[in-house]
């Protein structure tokens, strides 16, 4: 099957939703690493999964691409840094004010 991108709204029409997990434990891990990720089902099934449990969702379809080329258990690239750095500060401010 040949995959075909024209834009973010076809790309998800043709190849399915796609998802990415990170943990980040700042006394063990130098940086966030992928613990989960997939297209199509196993997108559905980690969004539901993460929705059942409160886990905070971010929508970056530029980035989820980049985290689905590392593999499980890998650290995020510092070529990453900035943009996980910001959605990390974004969750520590919405857990404050909750």
């Amino acid at each position: 099957m040949r995959t075909q991108f024209y834009n973010g709204i076809r790309r998800k029409q043709v190849n399915g939703p796609a998802a990415a997990v990170l943990k980040f434990n700042q006394e063990v891990d130098e940086s966030p690493r992928v613990v989960a990720h997939g297209r199509g089902y196993v997108a559905e099934k980690i969004i539901e999964l993460a929705r059942e449990h409160g886990v905070y969702l971010h929508e970056d379809p530029g980035l989820v691409e980049n985290l689905l080329d590392i593999d499980l258990g890998e650290n995020i690239p510092p070529q990453l840094y900035a943009a996980i750095a910001e959605i990390l500060i974004f969750i520590e401010e919405i857990d404050k004010k909750y």
